[in-house]
């Protein structure tokens, strides 16, 4: 499961599981009003209101007790799940204080990688608002200029960087990069990369060479 798939789901798990609570804790209340209610038929309206009141409050903190009974060890799976999810794809974990200089360095530029490649992600929902093919993190690398490049097909790359508009305000830019020698194509859907993965498939475009693909790996994201 991919790490955006796998926050969906943990966060939809969380809200059932607090749904449920407070649904436990509703059903108690309106029970115990009832119950109160009933055990004083031939009581004033004030004794009986507040009678049914106190049983409500009785009634709530019990049935939420019951089903905390069962949603705890419910929270703590969820909390499991997710801690050896992060461990396991490597992200959220905090590294140990730097003792050096350099350790520092190598700490912040792997971080900030990791941040080019989420910011990637996080923007190409704007050419891809589809099921999240583009916005699969765990398929950005993210380099330490801020920038970051997504494998698509042998010698073809979708490169991402971003930039101040007029206004100040940073935008972010998607180009399509190839082996072959071809100029970067801007992109703001993900219909024109289909167009040209079709036209490669076709033999309408050249096909590039392994050393070629080797170069737009290293140097791709100083175009």
């Amino acid at each position: 499961m991919t790490a955006p798939l796998r926050q969906t789901a943990n966060t939809i798990t969380s809200a059932m599981i607090e749904g449920a609570s407070v649904t436990m804790a509703l059903i108690g209340g309106v029970a115990g009003a009832h119950l109160g209610y009933q055990v004083i038929p031939d009581g004033s309206d004030g004794t009986r209101i507040a009678i049914a009141g106190a049983v409500a409050v009785i009634g709530a903190i019990v049935f939420d007790g019951l089903a905390e009974l069962v949603l705890v060890p419910m929270r703590r799976l969820m909390h499991r799940n997710w801690s050896t999810a992060s461990t396991c794809t490597g992200r959220w974990s905090v590294p140990a204080p730097a003792d050096t200089l350099d350790q520092a360095l190598a700490q912040v530029a792997t971080a900030t990688e990791d941040d080019a490649a989420n910011r990637a992600a996080s923007s190409a929902w704007q050419i891809d608002q589809g099921e999240g093919f583009l916005r699969d993190v765990d398929r950005w690398r993210g380099y330490e200029d801020g920038e970051a490049s997504f494998y698509i097909a042998p010698g073809v790359w979708l490169h991402y960087r971003s930039e101040k508009n007029r206004y100040g305000n940073t935008d972010p830019r998607f180009t399509l990069l190839t082996g072959d020698g071809d100029e970067p194509m801007a992109i703001t859907g993900v219909e024109q990369i289909r167009h040209q993965l079709a036209a490669r498939a076709a033999g309408l475009l050249a096909a590039p060479g392994t050393a070629d693909d080797e170069v737009l790996d290293d140097g791709i994201h100083a175009v």
